[in-house]
């Protein structure tokens, strides 16, 4: 509503600007403020003053979009992104020599009129009508409103249309709200704003911006003939931009010195010695966005801009929080740590290239707190040849690649962990055939249990590889029968639960389907998914959700506020005896099992390995009682067979876990762990069973894997999963069978542990 005096009617101030707004009407129609004719506009009579009247008191300055800067977890910058590429100054970091340069060219008359120029008007009147030109009128202030309009719009192309309309209504629209800047601001911070929200090409918004792209220095040091030519880009940046047509550029930054000395702002002789000089031109090319992340941080960057318009902590609609991170000024400490990273980096460079047929993924964990410390891939981030924006590291929603990757018998230990919860001993003992059916029937959580029925058979990787075995025995070797007889026992439930628990889901956010084979890692889970279940192990049993950010600061209207972030959730996922079981299981695989080539030998550290159906996956996940990582090497597309390969210029004859994904998560483990501290497991005894040590001993260099569950009839002498009662023995059990053998059903010989017989863990 409209301030009334006591005695009614209108006040002083809307009395001017009723006056002058029918004033800039009559003379926009006459001078065309620097616009074509009104008939050829379809300009309506409309901005009359009682539409003046009718316009909102209520014009608020918007936030400029600002760039927003990436750090890691010690402050160095890891990439700036930005809508708009600008950085907000007080004027007094402007140089003076730019404050004049924009006014004379500009608004020469800006410190003697109010919001409209009324001699500038009738000047433009004047010459137009003599010309037949169209010189404009606007002030400064009128400039600045227009680009509030603008800005406001943001990338919407309709609000942008709207907000630059060629019509008298607009006009008078931006002399209502040009009179209240005039009052509200005064003229140095018009000019200040004016500074910072105006467009000087080349993605530059903003003074400090342009002096940064055109001259690589901030715009406190811009010198004379540099501050004409920015000043001279802003009428028309495409026209004048000196990177692309400098003879035009240099004509207009003349031009401007020449009004400077008109206006008395420069003496004749400065003048004319700056047109004399050079441009001087020192170009810094735009450096947007995460393809400009050091230390190959570019996954883990985008992570970061995915995690913030994803999580309801920044808005509560995904429009909301867009609405945020395009307005940038934000200052993201993350939890990337730079050793961490550069390691990563280092070993995937020196084991895997990328224009090999095979990419390599890995991500760094710290157990207790979900930090993510590192994250990095073979093929760089980008879309030139062998580059790709796809992050293998992470789930689809993330921006992974499809829907992770098959873990192969990395899964295993989530099994193992599920049968320790239920009480089963560290010395659980299964007869693990070299062959069999999958157990059937089998519980889940539901009313109705699996059923093999289509005889589907799950093999071991080597035909020498058949029990009785123990859990130590089996996990350090990998024996696929032992696990799915191990899933039969304890039925599937706990171990969805226990998965549940550990965070894990497959790499399109859905649960795991409830099928043995899920302890053979049929299914896709993403590397971050596993070396965050991992740490549980390493934290003793306590799983903590994944972060990347520590703390978010925001620049807005030169005032800095702190802004909430996704916390880690802690919680227990196993007790503290059989996460220490669990660990020191996996400290066998490195020491004596498939592992071996990935362990480290200064400090404590477990690990499994895994390789996948027709070794389309190889993988190593392990950890330090301070660190977990998780190594993923295969093709993204699923197509290739890592047999007869060549990956980091060394060749292959087939892939193992601990062979190609083992060393990269030796190397990288070591160079995170320069310098820190190495503390130990609670290691418990198991002891080893009293049996023929070597019987059933593998080549001790494959992770025994599962597969297609390939269909056939076994042959053999051994009967599985016969106890009295499943009673135990010296705790030695054999559980009481929960599923029906063939009649007739024997275990013998099989030549079934190739390539072609199963899916490899």
């Amino acid at each position: 509503m409209p301030k009334k005096r006591s005695g009614g009617g209108l006040s002083p101030t809307q009395q001017a600007a009723k006056f002058l707004g029918v004033s800039v009407l009559a003379g926009a129609v006459m001078a065309g403020i620097a616009l074509p004719a009104a008939g050829a506009l379809g300009l309506a009579a409309k901005g009359s003053v009682q539409g003046f009247d009718d316009i909102p008191d209520n014009l608020k300055s918007p936030s400029l979009s600002q760039r927003t800067t990436i750090l890691d977890s010690k402050g160095g910058q890891i990439a700036t992104v930005y809508s708009r590429d600008r950085t907000v100054l007080d004027l007094k970091d402007i140089s003076p020599s730019m404050q004049k340069a924009i006014v004379a060219i500009e608004d020469s008359r800006f410190y003697e009129h109010g919001a409209v120029d009324l001699k500038g008007i009738l000047r433009a009147v004047n010459q137009n009508a003599q010309n037949g030109g169209m010189q404009g009128a606007s002030t400064l202030t009128q400039q600045l409103v227009k680009n509030y309009f603008v800005e406001e719009a943001g990338d919407d192309p309709t609000k942008v249309a709207q907000a630059t309309q060629q019509t008298i209504g607009r006009k008078i629209r931006e002399l209502k709200y040009a009179i209240q800047l005039e009052e509200k601001l005064g003229k140095k911070k018009i000019l200040e704003n004016y500074l910072n929200i105006t467009f000087f090409g080349e993605q530059a918004y903003g003074v400090e911006a342009a002096a940064q792209r055109y001259f690589s220095k901030p715009a406190k040091d811009l010198n004379l003939q540099e501050s004409a030519l920015l000043a001279g880009i802003v009428q028309s940046p495409s026209r004048y931009d000196p990177v692309n047509d400098e003879e035009e550029a240099t004509k207009r930054r003349n031009t401007v010195l020449q009004r400077m000395a008109e206006v008395h702002d420069i003496s004749q002789q400065q003048a004319d010695k700056a047109k004399a000089a050079k441009l001087g031109l020192h170009v810094s090319r735009p450096k947007n966005g995460c393809i400009t992340a050091v230390k190959g941080a570019g996954f883990f960057c985008k992570y970061v801009e995915n995690v913030f318009l994803s999580d309801p902590v920044f808005g509560k609609t995904k429009e909301a929080r867009a609405k945020v991170w395009n307005q940038g000024g934000l200052t993201i400490r993350t939890t990337l740590d730079p050793q961490s990273q550069a390691s990563i980096q280092t070993s995937i460079k020196d084991h895997v290239y990328k224009s090999d047929k095979v990419a390599a993924a890995a991500t760094l964990v710290e157990p207790g707190t979900g930090k993510i410390l590192g994250m990095g891939q073979s093929k760089p981030f980008g879309t030139g040849k062998n580059e790709t924006e796809y992050n293998y590291s992470v789930n689809y929603d993330m921006g992974g690649s499809n829907y992770g990757f098959p873990t192969g018998s990395t899964f295993k230990p989530f099994v193992a962990a599920a049968a320790l919860e239920q009480g089963r001993p560290a010395t659980q003992e299964y007869s693990s055939p070299n062959k069999m059916p999958y157990p059937s029937p089998v519980q889940t959580c539901g009313s109705k249990p699996w059923t093999n029925q289509a005889n589907e058979q799950v093999p071991n990787e080597s035909v020498d590889e058949k029990g009785p075995y123990q859990l130590k025995e089996a996990m350090a070797k990998s024996v696929n029968t032992y696990f799915v007889q191990m899933i039969s026992d304890i039925g599937l439930c706990p171990v969805m639960n226990q998965i549940d628990k550990l965070g894990v889901v497959q790499g399109n956010g859905d649960k795991l389907p409830q099928v043995p084979s899920i302890a053979l890692g049929a299914k896709g889970i993403s590397p971050l998914t596993m070396a965050t279940a991992y740490a549980s192990f390493a934290s003793r049993g306590m799983y903590c959700t994944p972060i990347a950010i520590e703390s978010i600061s925001q620049q807005i209207g030169g005032h800095e506020k702190s802004l909430d972030v996704p916390k880690s959730t802690c919680s227990r996922a196993m007790s503290e005896q059989t996460a220490d079981t669990v660990n020191s299981l996996l400290s066998g695989v490195i020491d004596s099992g498939t592992g071996q080539q990935a362990g480290l030998t200064d400090r404590a550290n477990a690990g499994k390995t895994g390789t996948t159906d027709e070794r389309k996956n190889a993988w190593f996940v392990g950890y330090t009682p301070n660190l977990s990582g998780a190594v993923w090497v295969g093709s993204a597309t699923q197509q290739v067979k890592m047999r007869s390969i060549q990956i980091g210029g060394v060749w292959h004859d087939k892939v193992y876990g601990g062979q190609v994904p083992g060393p990269i998560w030796r190397d990288l483990m070591t160079g995170a762990l320069v310098g820190k501290d190495a503390p130990s497991f609670n290691l418990i005894n198991i002891p080893d069973p009293e049996k023929d040590k070597d019987k059933g001993k593998g080549d001790g260099q494959d992770d025994g894997n599962n597969g297609r569950h390939g269909r056939g009839n076994g042959n053999g002498n051994t009967i599985l999963g016969t106890t009295i009662g499943g009673q135990s023995d010296g705790g030695v059990v054999t559980p009481t069978p929960t599923f029906s053998l063939p009649e007739g059903w024997i275990q013998g010989n099989t030549n079934s542990g190739n390539d072609n017989g199963g899916q490899r863990n």
